[in-house]
């Protein structure tokens, strides 16, 4: 049922971009409808059609638009990622499968106390000496 929603939201979302585009513009450069007074329909009169014609596709439109969104709240399905509970477990990552690479030697320096360790404070450098007067 989804599909055939979506499939006519399309056609009319084809069909309201082609009525606008087939009125006539304020300036008259870029219109295609309407031409002489001589043709099938007088100016005034495609003007109503066309101008009646995008207000019924839009209403459509908005209307499909409107049971699209319905009927995806229905589903209860989460969907989309930003909308999904974060999880607590971390995915490792696989090692890689080129040539090993050389591990440097472990420490023989004891472990320290169990716990955090202490922040290393820089020593600040030594400030020079003045030669001692004679």
């Amino acid at each position: 049922m989804q599909t055939v929603v979506l499939a006519v939201h399309l056609m009319l979302a084809v069909a309201l971009v082609g009525s606008v585009l087939l009125q006539k513009s304020e300036g008259g450069a870029l219109g295609m409808g309407g031409g002489g007074m001589s043709g099938f329909m007088s100016g005034r009169s495609t003007a109503n059609l066309l101008t009646r014609t995008t207000a019924i596709l839009a209403a459509c439109f908005f209307a499909t638009s409107i049971v699209l969104v319905l009927m995806a709240t229905q589903r209860g399905e989460i969907r989309s990622l930003v909308d999904q509970p974060a999880t607590n477990s971390q995915t490792v990552p696989a090692a890689p499968s080129g040539p090993a690479v050389p591990v440097p030697p472990a420490s023989t320096t004891p472990p320290a106390s169990q716990g955090t360790p202490a922040p290393v404070v820089p020593t600040p450098p030594a400030e020079p000496t003045a030669p001692a007067a004679k």
